[in-house]
Formats: structure tokens, C-alpha cells, sequence
């Protein structure tokens, strides 16, 4: 009796686009799927030694009715604070549920391929928590400062959690707490999908949590919901109650018609849903009713316009209660009778048989698990069941118990009811559907290109865990590597440590991320990206085949075309395979003639490709024909005049002697010292640097200077045919005042650092016409431009652009730290989006569309939280005799009112002030209050203790303007030296 997919309007169809769990079992949801499907059972058998140190009174772990079980979940108090900028005292007193809620919405969102911080779609949020039993461990003995009582019910009540999400991940649609007991979530779910039906948002995020302080057993009650084996058996005859368990559950939503083909394929998609309350027609307020519930699953086929028979799964309440099963089993089954289901149709789920009852995070949990068994088409067995209880009806009843894991066999598409039922009556029921069905991406049929992969974390120690995490999931899932980029680049929020990487392949990357082989790692300045400074290298450092590198950026192909077309027709043609032909003659390439406007096309072309990517100069500077390239892309030349200058440069060098030039690594006057020393007429080319010179001249003395110098300094020759800047070049001077005479030198756009002074030339700066004339014979000043650059700009980042780093060392030698846009020569294809790769990780703003490759987003590993186990503040702390636990809160002590103000000194006394409020005792003294993690409640609580610890009254206007430890020490001891010189009456 199944209806046919394209029947039904979908319009008001909603898509569960992601999912992020924390439930008892294995945490990666793939392996806790498998569990399921396994029929495992997720609980823990407490000893008594572990109930003693969670804080379980003595008395009661050893009641003989005291059932020592729970869905346990491990890490419960684990929590990456700092990963949310929350202060580590603040963290301390927040509800587990704030904090678990917290990184599994994060993850949600990470799950979907969206970034939550994107103002372009209004984000609701919908939270339910269970009633916090951590506020009550520390409260139950009384409090102290109304101040910390606020902390406290703000990180731990349920009103404040959706607020909370909300505020840290930047969501700025709607924030609701639901709290219906045993429904919450489920309630959540349906208000989530009436909110993005009425168009009060484009995206909602449901999230629940249900965790009962200490983790621990029960007391079993005869007569009572909570069983006394210690087992939740759902629909079992030996069903004799629930058992409590731990964790949380996230779903992201949005309208089925926004999901555009390059989001991730959804989960599953909402067609229904429906709640309702039972009223009083039922025997108790706790006690269920049937005819509620019938109702409520009524209602949601009805919303979802489907009948009974298209329903194959039933993942329902199932709290193993002797009657409770019995009436549940009896509402459902009517309601999907009485729409056409046929007998033994659907088989049912119970979550609780596995895990326990999550309270109020129960039915965005079975939701979770539903989504997995329509998206899989498998059906897990009820965990530990046995036999059916005998008060299930069967005669013609559409249900049936599976034990053990089956495939679908109902109709298609598979479809699925989630039911939650609250104490009190409030019930929820979700239908859902398999996601549509959607064409694969296409897979690559030609040989894979080289595609940039970008991690980022909030700290290296989670960029590690992200990459093994990576890198373990490639290797197992093999996922489509431009699927996987698109997701990392667009799917995910950039965060401050960096990690990026190359690859052809997911299991190239997997293998390269494995072994830490070819990664840039980098950190994003809190400051904003730092000042760029473009090098362009000159004559020695041209290969054969040097384009080729940078073919990988968008636009250089293009960038290049424009460069070659300013030459004449076949010199440009020479030009180009020399850039692209890997066997080109080198000893031709080598020839000032061909090297000079190569070099100059390569680099032209990759710094317009890197300023359309988003990475703009502040300054550039050339070494010796790198000069020309760096003053056109400063605008000092129209690219037709450089290029008519470069190369007439380039042939009136070649017409003059040939000779040769020696990199040396020592200074410049004991190079020359042994030039003379040795009766050689050798010229300095170039000083680099303290420690790095280039002497050049005929090509014998060269030889002869070579033979001598042995093994006394770093010594390597230059790939060039010429000694430029020698005296050898004298009889090119003339040919290029001539050229430069046809050629307009227009005002600098940019600072450009010379080489002939060595200094800074600041934006509209017209140079001199026989500046780059006198240029080719002067020594090359590159260290003292170096050094002038990084006077000019403080903390600058050096890009060098051309083939190789010749100049990268230099730059690092003058304290100014650089990338080498072409990363590893030996790699061809990838080396200039390694480069680029590298400049994302130190926080450049660059553009990745067209660098990651195309692809839809893809279901990748989340944000490894780590953090440390949260340690209540000393004085809410109890002693635990496990060291492996975390200690328990121990009630708030009361402190009696202080008889007197204590003559505490004003120094020590505000920095422990200080140090109490924002958990840490290293503050510095120009430390600001607000940037430590302070904001307006803390502070009105800093200046109360102030008042009272030193009899004072402090103005808050003054505090809030004096907002460093040095500036408050400065205030307290202003007041209190006031109070003392005043004059003092008798009365």
C-alpha cells in the first residue's frame, strides 16, 4: 500500500542535513552504528569503590536495593573550554550538558558542510537538558556570593542553554529551551520544523542532553519505572523497568528545497510530525495513555501524508516497563492499522535497550538512530531481547520485534515513525523518509590533478588529532578527494593553527598526512594578516620548464598569455617553451637574452595570479632583473614598456663579454680581500646579507678564484653566461639609455626597495629615468633593502615569487620571515599550490575557490575536542580516592560575614582577586580584564569583592576605565591612601 516517492508534494519536506552524537558505546558514530546493528548493550555495572568516588553516599551504594547500573558514557567531564573561549573557572561550574551540547552543535554543523558562523541563512536553535543534579550537588549545602549563584544557574539551568549555543557559535535566528521531560527533543524537533515552515528561519539546530549527577545506579522502588535487574529489556517478557543512561544528541535541518546538489546528501528527510499532551484521561499523571499516543502518531502520518503502509520501522518510546510497553505497543499499532499498515509490516526499535533513558536527549536520539536505519536500509535488533512480553497483542498487529539485524524488505522508499512520550503526557511523534535519491558525482575519468587540502584547529595539539583523524577516514572510506577539499575549504570555519597539504588522491593525502610529508603548518595572527612583501628573483635562478609549477593557480595561464603577447611574435614564442618544456637547452635559457624576460614573465604572471587569489603586496623589491618585474607590478611600468625594457636589456647584456658570478657564503670585504689577495679583478655583484655576497668577472679569474678558494667558504656558481654587475657590462649602458628613452616611468603605487641604495622608496615616488639603466653595472644592495624593508614594515611576510627560494634566505637572514611560492621544484604541479597553501596557514587572505577543486561537500571527522577533565574550584571540591575520576562538587560552603576588613595589602589582595575570578594565576600586570575572559557580570562581581575586602568603595566608572591588574592595584591603593590621609574626628 505504499505510495510512490513522486506523489506526495515536498514542498514542506525537511532535510536532516547533519547529526553529532555523544551516547554510550563507541564515539565514532560509524562503529556505534555497528553496535547497534550488533544488538550491543552500552551499560556499566558500577563497583562500589566507583560509586564512592562519584559521590554516591555510602549508605545508599550499599542498600540491597540499590541497582548499580547506568548507560554510561566515558569522558563525561571532558570538556575543550579554551576551544570556546570560555574561562576555565566558568567552564568548571557549567552543567556537563552546556558543555557537551556546546561541541556537538559545533559538530553538527560540521557534519553538514555548513559554517555556523555564516550570517547568509538565519539559524535557529531548540536545546532540552535534563534538570541539573551538578547545580544541585554544589548548591544542596547553601551559598555564599550571590555573584557565584549566577555563574552557576546561567551554566547549568536549562533556560540558558539554547542561548548559550547560540552565542558561541554566533547563531542569530531564534533560541528556545523545550522542555517536556522524556519528549523534550522530540517536542524540539517538530517546533524546529514548524519554525522552517513558517519561514522564522532558514536552518534550526536541535540539541539534547540527559545526564543525571553523580553517573551512577538507582534505587529500585517495587512498583516503580526503574529496573531492579539492572536492564532495560523493551517489549521483553522480563521487562521490569528502565535504567537511567548518559549523553546527547544534535541535528542540523533545513527545507528539503534549499538543499542545493553541492550540499552533503542528507540523512533523511522529515515528511511529518505531530504533539500532543494525554490530558487527564488516564489513571495518573505519570501513567501513559493510549489514546494520547494514538493520537500523536495519527496526527503525524496525517501530516506527512502518508499511510501506515508505507511505514517498515518503528523506533519507538520503548522503556521496558511491564505496562508501559503494553499500551505504547497497542497505540502504535492501532494508529498505523487504522492508516493501512499491514500485519508483521513494521519492526520495531527500542534506543533504551542499548543505552538507557536519555531523558530529554531521548528523542533526538532515536530520531539519530532512525535516520540511520533509512539511510542504511538495515534494521538492528532489540538489544537483549528474549521473548515477546505476553501482554503485546499480535492478532493482526502491524509490528513485529526483529532480533537480530535485517535487511529492508517493506516498501520504498523506507520510511520511519520516531515517537517520544514525556511524563505529563506530552507526546511527539516524527515521520520519516529516506533522502531522494541523487545522481553520484561524476568521478575524474582523466589523470587526477593536484588539489589543496586545508586543516585548522584551535590549537596544534587538536590539528594532530584532525589530521590522523583525516587521514584514518580516507584510507578506510576512499571519498572523492575534490568532495573532500570542497568540504574542508567551504564546509568548515578557518581556525588559528593551520595545516595545509597537496595531493592527487585521497589515499596520496592520507599517506602524505600520515607521515607529516610535504605539510605547511602555520599559525593565523589574532592580529590580522600580515603585511606582504613580493621578491622577484633575478638572472641564475631560471630552470627549464619554470611555469609550470604555477599552472596550478587560477589565472596564471591567463596572466601568463597577456606577459608573452607584449613581446614580439617569436622571441614570445621562445619565450614560452622555454617556461614550459622541462628539456629545453638550459645553456640557452642560461643567456641573459632568454633568462631575463622568462624570469620576468614567470614572476609577472604569478604575482597577478596571487593578487587575484586575495594576496595583495604592501611592498616589493627585485634582485637585479627581478627589479623590472617588481617595479611593474608596483606600476612604475606598463607591462608593454617592461617588456620592451627587459628585453632590451637582456640582449644588450648578451652582446657584452661573457663571464661569470660565484654565490659566496661570507662577508662581501673578505671575498673581495682574497679577490686582491690573489691579484683577481673580480667585482661585487651583489650583497645579500652580512654573510652572503656574489663577486662576478672574466670567466678564467672566476675559475681561477674557484680553484683557489677550495673548502674555505660556502661557494656555488651561478647558471649564467654573464658576470652582470661586473665592469664587464659596461658596454651595455648605452644600448639601455637609449631604450629607456622610448619608455614612460610612471609614479610608484606601491614602496619599492632599490637596489642600488638599498633603501625604501615610498608609493608616488617618480624615479629617476637612469635608475634602472645604472642599475645593470652597481652592486646589487639586496641585504640593506632587505633591512630597509624590515624597518619600513614591522612583522612583514616575505613571498618570493619566480622558480626555487634563491632569495627566501636572504629575507629569513634579515628577520623577515618567507614562502617561496614555488615550495619543491622536484614536484612538478604542485609546488606553487603548496606555496599558496603554506601562505593560507599564516593567515593570507586567500581566495580558495578554484584551488581545492570542485565538488559537493562530504560527511568527514568532526572537531576532536580534547580538554582536560573539568576540576571543580577548590572550594566546591571534594577528595576522590580514584585518581582516574574527576572529583565531584561537594556543597557550596557558607561563608560567614568578615568582622572586619582584613589591612590586606592592595597588590596582593587584587591580583588574588584576579586570579579567583578568572580561574588562572599568572595574569601580568598589563594584563585587560576583558581580554583575560572578564565581561560585565564578573566585573560587578571584582568590584564587590574589592569593596569588601578592603573597606572601600571603588567607582565603577574608574574600575571599568582601568581595566588592566596594574590599573585596578592603582585604583584600590588611590582610595585607600585617601581614606587614610583624611582627617579623623573623635565623636
Amino acid at each position: 500500500m505504499g505510495d510512490v516517492v513522486t506523489s506526495r508534494d515536498r514542498s514542506l519536506d525537511i532535510a536532516v542535513t547533519g547529526i553529532a552524537a555523544r551516547f554510550p558505546g563507541p564515539r565514532d558514530i560509524d562503529a556505534w552504528w555497528d553496535s547497534q546493528l550488533h544488538g550491543s548493550v552500552h551499560s556499566k555495572r558500577y563497583t562500589q569503590a566507583e560509586l564512592l568516588a562519584a559521590g554516591v553516599p555510602a549508605a545508599l551504594a550499599a542498600d540491597p536495593d540499590y541497582v548499580p547500573v547506568r548507560g554510561h558514557l566515558d569522558e563525561w567531564d571532558r570538556f575543550d573550554h579554551d576551544f570556546f573561549k570560555i574561562r576555565e573557572r566558568e567552564a568548571e561550574l557549567m552543567d556537563p550538558q552546556h558543555r557537551w551540547m556546546l561541541e556537538l552543535a559545533w559538530n553538527a554543523f560540521a557534519d553538514a558542510g555548513v559554517v555556523p558562523r555564516d550570517d547568509a541563512a538565519a539559524t535557529s536553535v531548540y536545546a532540552s537538558m535534563t534538570g541539573s543534579g551538578y547545580l544541585r550537588a554544589m548548591v544542596r549545602g547553601g551559598h555564599s556570593d550571590p555573584g557565584l549563584l549566577d555563574d552557576l544557574i546561567h551554566g547549568s539551568e536549562p533556560d540558558f542553554m539554547a542561548s548559550r549555543v547560540a552565542y558561541k557559535l554566533g547563531l542569530n535566528g531564534p533560541a528556545f529551551a523545550v522542555q517536556t521531560a522524556c519528549s523534550s527533543s522530540l517536542v524540539a524537533v517538530h517546533l524546529a520544523v514548524q519554525a522552517l515552515l513558517s519561514g522564522d528561519c532558514d536552518q534550526a539546530l536541535v540539541v539534547g542532553a540527559g545526564f543525571g549527577y553523580p553517573q551512577a545506579g538507582h534505587l529500585h522502588t517495587p512498583g516503580g519505572v526503574l529496573s531492579a535487574a539492572g536492564a532495560c529489556r523493551a517489549f521483553d517478557q522480563d521487562a521490569d523497568g528502565v535504567i537511567a543512561g548518559s549523553g546527547a544528541g544534535a541535528v542540523v535541518l533545513r527545507r528539503l528545497s534549499d538543499i542545493t546538489e553541492d550540499d552533503p546528501e542528507p540523512y533523511g528527510v522529515i515528511l511529518g510530525s505531530a504533539i500532543n499532551n494525554d490530558g487527564n484521561a488516564k489513571a495518573g499523571y505519570y501513567a501513559p495513555s493510549a489514546t494520547g499516543q494514538e493520537r500523536v502518531i495519527g496526527a503525524a502520518l496525517s501530516a506527512a501524508e502518508v499511510d501506515g503502509g508505507s511505514i517498515g520501522y518503528l523506533e519507538a518510546h520503548g522503556t521496558g516497563t511491564r505496562i508501559g510497553d503494553p499500551i505504547e505497543w497497542a497505540a502504535a499499532g492501532a494508529a498505523l492499522n487504522r492508516a493501512g499498515a499491514r500485519p508483521g509490516s513494521v519492526a520495531v526499535g527500542a534506543l533504551k535497550a542499548s543505552v538507557g533513558h536519555l531523558d530529554a536527549a531521548a528523542g533526538v536520539a532515536a530520531l539519530i538512530r532512525a535516520l540511520l536505519v533509512v539511510r542504511s536500509g538495515m534494521i538492528p535488533p532489540v538489544a537483549g531481547f528474549t521473548e515477546r512480553n505476553p501482554l503485546l497483542e499480535t492478532e493482526n498487529c502491524p509490528l513485529y520485534i526483529p532480533t537480530e539485524p535485517v535487511p529492508w524488505t517493506g516498501e520504498l522508499p523506507r520510511r520511519a515513525g520516531v515517537s517520544a512520550f514525556g511524563i505529563g503526557g506530552t507526546n511527539a511523534h516524527v515521520v520519516i523518509e529516506q533522502a531522494p535519491p541523487r545522481e553520484p558525482a561524476a568521478r575524474q575519468t582523466q589523470a587526477p590533478r593536484e588539489r589543496l587540502v586545508l586543516l585548522s584547529a584551535a590549537d596544534p595539539e587538536a590539528l594532530d588529532r584532525m589530521a590522523d583523524d583525516l587521514a584514518a577516514h580516507l584510507t578506510s572510506h576512499d571519498p572523492d578527494l575534490g568532495e573532500v577539499c570542497a568540504t574542508l575549504a567551504g564546509g568548515r570555519l578557518a581556525l588559528a593553527e593551520r595545516l595545509a597539504i597537496t595531493g592527487r588522491t585521497s589515499a596520496e593525502v592520507a599517506e602524505r598526512l600520515a607521515a607529516r610529508s610535504g605539510v605547511s603548518r602555520g599559525t593565523s595572527p589574532v592580529t590580522g594578516p600580515a603585511p606582504v612583501v613580493f621578491l622577484f628573483p633575478g638572472g641564475g635562478a631560471q630552470r627549464p620548464g619554470m611555469a609550470e609549477p604555477f599552472t596550478a593557480l587560477p589565472g596564471f595561464r591567463q596572466a601568463l598569455d597577456r606577459c608573452l603577447a607584449a613581446f614580439a611574435s617569436p622571441w614570445a614564442e621562445r619565450i614560452r617553451q622555454a617556461l614550459h618544456d622541462p628539456d629545453f637547452p638550459a645553456d640557452e635559457l642560461n643567456r641573459p637574452a632568454l633568462a631575463q624576460p622568462a624570469l620576468f614573465a614567470v614572476g609577472h604572471a604569478a604575482a597577478t595570479a596571487l593578487q587575484e587569489l586575495g594576496v595583495r603586496p604592501a611592498a616589493v623589491c627585485g634582485h637585479s632583473s627581478g627589479e623590472i618585474t617588481a617595479a611593474a607590478v608596483a606600476g612604475v611600468f606598463g607591462l608593454q614598456d617592461a617588456a620592451a625594457f627587459i628585453a632590451a636589456r637582456g640582449r644588450a647584456m648578451q652582446d657584452c663579454p661573457e663571464g661569470a658570478m660565484l654565490a659566496i657564503g661570507s662577508d662581501v670585504e673578505s671575498a673581495l680581500a682574497l679577490a686582491e689577495q690573489w691579484g683577481l679583478k673580480l667585482d661585487v655583484a651583489a650583497v645579500n646579507g652580512p654573510d652572503s655576497c656574489v663577486l662576478g668577472g672574466p670567466v678564467d679569474e672566476v675559475d681561477e678564484y674557484l680553484r683557489r678558494l677550495g673548502d674555505t667558504f660556502f661557494v656555488r656558481r651561478l647558471r649564467y653566461s654573464h658576470a652582470g654587475h661586473s665592469r664587464l657590462i659596461e658596454p651595455a649602458l648605452p644600448a639601455l639609455t637609449e631604450a629607456m628613452a622610448r619608455i614612460e616611468l610612471r609614479p610608484a603605487t606601491l614602496p619599492i626597495a632599490l637596489n642600488v641604495s638599498g633603501r625604501v622608496v615610498v608609493t608616488g615616488t617618480e624615479l629617476p629615468r637612469d635608475t634602472f639603466v645604472t642599475q645593470v653595472r652597481q652592486s646589487v644592495l639586496f641585504g640593506a633593502a632587505l633591512d630597509s624593508l624590515a624597518a619600513h614594515l614591522p612583522g612583514a611576510l616575505a613571498v618570493e615569487i619566480g622558480p626555487g627560494r634563491p632569495l627566501s634566505p636572504m629575507a629569513e637572514a634579515a628577520g623577515i620571515p618567507a614562502v617561496a611560492l614555488d615550495q619543491a621544484k622536484d614536484a612538478p604541479g604542485s609546488a606553487a599550490l603548496s606555496g599558496v597553501g603554506a601562505l593560507w596557514t599564516l593567515g593570507q587572505p586567500v581566495a580558495l575557490d578554484g584551488l581545492t577543486g570542485d565538488g559537493r561537500r562530504t560527511r568527514l571527522p568532526g572537531y576532536p575536542f580534547a580538554g582536560s577533565s573539568s576540576v571543580a574550584p577548590e572550594a566546591l571540591a571534594s577528595p576522590t580516592t580514584d585518581p582516574s575520576r574527576s572529583p565531584a562538587p561537594e556543597p557550596l560552603p557558607k561563608q560567614p560575614e568578615p568582622e572586619s576588613v582584613a589591612p590586606v595589602d592592595s597588590a596582593e589582595g587584587v591580583t588574588r582577586i584576579w586570579a579567583e575570578l578568572l580561574g588562572r594565576d599568572d595574569v601580568p600586570a598589563d594584563a585587560d580584564f576583558f581580554a583575560q575572559g572578564g565581561d560585565s557580570l564578573l566585573i560587578t562581581r571584582l568590584i564587590r569583592r574589592v569593596n569588601s575586602e578592603f573597606g572601600i568603595r571603588a567607582p565603577v566608572r574608574e574600575m571599568l576605565a582601568q581595566r588592566t591588574l596594574s590599573g585596578h592595584i592603582a585604583v584600590v591603593r588611590r582610595i585607600r591612601g585617601e581614606a587614610d590621609a583624611a582627617p579623623t574626628h573623635a565623636s
